[in-house]
């Protein structure tokens, strides 16, 4: 049984992963910082897989991503993702989904938990996309905000919004197929 159990969760992750992949590529381009489905995806993913399996599918997306596959935004991949502007946000999705994980685990996987856990941790990823930003383009922090926060906020309120509704929803689904 524990073989079951750890083989469910293992293909759990691959399949998170997978899912963030799947979405994360449909974007809009709004200056050098697009809008993508990746932070939706890696939300989706703390409600279904939890902390730290989240974790691990994030990083597993991120992975996949950086050795070439075109799932990050606009169907592009490559290590030079990390080396450019972008870079900052793509590895603020570990701290999206280390952050969320944590606060929805220590609040019972409570509600508020989930989203103080999202607001925080988006607020986590803006942080350092933003400083990295500024590093890789020589924009003052100003210009960086309005570059790569201020436009995607609107966004980001709608992505936690229908995480917090679809999440509970696949979670419940999911578990009474597997039951």
């Amino acid at each position: 049984m524990k073989n079951h159990t750890r083989l469910y969760k293992l293909v759990s992750i691959a399949l998170t992963a997978a899912g963030i992949a799947v979405i994360a590529p449909f974007s809009v381009p709004i200056g050098p910082v697009p809008l993508s489905l990746a932070s939706f995806g890696c939300m989706l993913a703390v409600y279904l897989l939890s902390y730290p399996g989240a974790v691990y599918a994030a990083a597993i997306y991120l992975l996949l991503g950086f050795s070439g596959l075109p799932v990050f935004s606009g169907f592009t991949g490559g290590f030079q993702k990390l080396a450019g502007p972008t870079g900052g946000y793509l590895l603020g999705y570990l701290l999206l989904v280390s952050i969320a994980g944590w606060f929805s685990d220590k609040l019972n996987g409570e509600k508020k938990g989930y989203l103080l856990g999202f607001l925080i941790g988006t607020a986590a990823l803006y942080a350092l996309g933003t400083v990295w930003l500024m590093l890789e383009t020589g924009l003052t922090l100003k210009k960086a905000l309005f570059t790569g926060v201020l436009p995607f906020l609107p966004g980001d309120a709608v992505k936690i919004c229908l995480a917090m509704k679809l999440g509970p929803l696949l979670r419940d689904r999911i578990r009474r197929r597997k039951d």
